[in-house]
């Protein structure tokens, strides 16, 4: 065993984090049976097995170690989700998650000066090589999904690192599989706004979030109709409006929709977690204003 292990962040929360009833079955699995399994590190680095590392720890419970080597961070990465990939039973957002990171690690993954990547090796003789290859086809045929579908993972992967910058526990809950937020919506806060971003990792952090009810277009707009109680908003968005201004009326009609919703189902304690959320953001963008 390694002498001191390192718990690099970008590792550890690469992975979903486990839900209370599954780490506490594991830790009283091991706590009665020991630690069987070895967690594997990258010279002193932990790359598997953060949970069972963890609570070995903490109850002083004697593990053992197995130790990869890899030429690059990079390759490390991909080995963890990879490994992933094949071991868990995953959520589709969860596979779109991984297969988006690997999509996004495999493209800037180098091994020289000369920028190509890791498939440019000596012993590829012939003239059909990997490298000629984009990443996204030889990715694809990995998984066995189109090209397409590997570079929208990519987006969908971006917008919850995105979303896990502003709020980790957000980022846990979107791949727990805790809240209803779809891809769509992901790429759609990814296109938007920063702060539209970050009333939504607010509100999932919260327990807040509902996934956005799909209108006709004549029928509910941002620009059109706002309701809470006998509140009703009826004025358009101006074309040349500040962005500012239609980020904080398209925020607040968020907050006026839940506070609708909370208060005709006399649910106070969501109307404090929506109100919290609300705050939190406008804070936000007054000290961007």
């Amino acid at each position: 065993m390694v002498n001191e292990i390192k718990i690099d962040r970008e590792f550890r929360f690469l992975l979903p984090i486990l839900d209370e009833k599954t780490y506490a079955l594991l830790e009283e699995n091991l706590l009665k049976n020991g630690c069987s399994d070895p967690v594997v590190v990258w010279d002193d680095t932990l790359i598997d097995g953060f949970n069972r590392y963890e609570i070995c720890m903490k109850y002083g419970i004697p593990f053992s170690t197995v130790s990869m080597d890899f030429s690059s961070r990079d390759e490390a990465l991909i080995w963890i989700i990879s490994t992933q990939v094949t071991r868990r039973n995953l959520t589709p957002i969860q596979l779109s998650y991984f297969r988006g990171l690997h999509y996004k690690v495999d493209k800037r993954h180098v091994t020289h000066s000369g920028g190509r990547n890791q498939y440019s090796a000596d012993e590829y003789k012939n003239d059909v090589r990997p490298e000629k290859q984009c990443s996204a086809a030889r990715l694809s045929a990995h998984y066995n999904v189109s090209p397409v579908t590997i570079k929208r993972d990519a987006k969908v992967a971006e917008a919850i690192c995105a979303i896990g910058d502003t709020s980790p526990e957000a980022k846990s809950y979107i791949l727990a599989g805790r809240t209803n937020i779809t891809r769509k919506h992901l790429n759609e806060l990814l296109n938007g706004s920063e702060f539209e971003l970050k009333y939504t990792a607010t509100k999932i952090k919260d327990g807040v979030f509902e996934r956005k009810a799909h209108h006709k277009k004549e029928e509910v707009s941002y620009d059109s109709l706002v309701k809470a109680g006998e509140l009703v908003y009826h004025n358009p968005i101006s074309e040349d409006a500040h962005p500012h201004n239609v980020i904080l009326i398209r925020i607040t009609e968020g907050f006026l929709s839940d506070l609708h919703k909370f208060v005709n189902e006399g649910c106070e304690a969501g109307l404090r977690k929506a109100l919290k959320a609300y705050i939190d953001v406008l804070e936000v963008l007054h000290g961007q204003m």
